[in-house]
């Protein structure tokens, strides 16, 4: 059997777990979910059932845009969510007053055809949700936002 490497243009869509990551990925024209993990510096890869494994050399390369935008978030985080493409709200599951850990899941978006889970880039208190489920939203729009604890004042 015979296998081919592609290369081809990639955003991510949904984060599966702490080091799985679902892109859409699209070749010669043609749309692929792929499913990525990293394990040190090799990246296992599952497109269509087919599990293949990516060795990546170098510190530099093997740093995708995502990582480097986890590093540059964690000086000070935004509590404010919102998302980078236009979709609709399937359901929200915090009200205004809830506290939430970072990493809860506060809201189901439908975006691309998939549903994603938004999760609370901090801990916190929720202050604010600028949308209902049902609503369709702007790319970049605040739909919800959090008060970090740090700066909470009792």
């Amino acid at each position: 059997m015979e296998k081919e490497i592609c290369y081809g243009l990639a955003h991510v869509e949904v984060l599966l777990g702490d080091n799985m990551k679902k892109r859409k990925v699209k070749v010669d024209g043609e749309d692929f979910d792929v499913e990525l993990e990293k394990q040190g510096n090799v990246w296992n890869v599952s497109i269509e059932g087919e599990s293949f494994n990516i060795e990546v050399e170098g510190s530099s390369v093997g740093e995708s845009s995502g990582s480097k935008r986890k590093k540059r978030g964690r000086g000070k985080k935004s509590g404010t969510i919102s998302s980078t493409i236009p979709g609709k709200i399937v359901s929200i599951s915090v009200e205004e007053g809830d506290n939430v850990a970072e990493g809860d899941v506060v809201m189901i978006l439908e975006a691309m055809k998939m549903q994603n889970e938004i999760q609370a880039p901090l801990s916190g208190t929720v202050t604010a949700i600028n949308c209902k489920p049902g609503d369709s939203i702007e790319a970049n729009s605040p739909l919800v936002v959090i008060q970090p604890e740090e700066n909470k004042t009792e």
